[in-house]
């Protein structure tokens, strides 16, 4: 049993110390932070409004806009698609299920009597290819909204209960 301990501390050890000699991931990147996000934000769109901690902006005629808190270390990037009023039974059904398997990382939300296109993440885990695939798919998600509902060409399963009863 010793042995065994003994064996289990030295592998432990010489695995830290390769772990430490490799270099940096590019996993390992700089935290983003709201300055870095604003940055890419201004070269997507140069006349972006910055108003504290929102970042308004406009691409393709859609109106996005963007609100960062550090302290909170989040960042929430939104696209208006309608008023929330009179959204009947099947179309809020229909939204929820868009969430599970067509959306991808963007979500359908209410919100202050809106439904919105939203992408939520993490700030400072966030890299910039993720952040423009998340603001690509968020845009996808409001254009495509009483069509396919859809946040790209990638849909996970169609939703139904005998799919997910197979695999869970």
């Amino acid at each position: 049993m010793r042995l065994k301990f003994t064996v289990l501390v030295v592998f432990l050890a010489t695995s830290i110390a390769f772990a430490q000699s490799l270099p940096e991931s590019p996993s390992a990147k700089t935290a983003m932070t709201a300055d870095r996000l604003t940055q890419i934000v201004m070269e997507i769109d140069a006349n972006a409004q910055v108003i504290r901690n929102t970042i308004e902006l406009t691409t393709d005629d859609i109106p996005l806009l963007i609100v960062l808190s550090e302290s909170a270390d989040r960042m929430r990037a939104m696209v208006p698609i309608r008023s929330a009023d009179g959204l009947s039974t099947q179309e809020l059904e229909r939204v929820l299920q868009a969430n599970f398997d067509s959306a991808l990382d963007a979500r359908y939300a209410i919100a202050q009597g809106k439904l919105w296109s939203v992408f939520i993440h993490p700030l400072s885990p966030l890299e910039r290819d993720q952040f423009l695939s998340g603001l690509a798919q968020t845009i996808t998600v409001a254009r495509t909204y009483g069509q396919s509902y859809s946040g790209g060409t990638t849909f996970f399963g169609n939703g139904t209960a005998a799919e997910f009863m197979m695999c869970c």
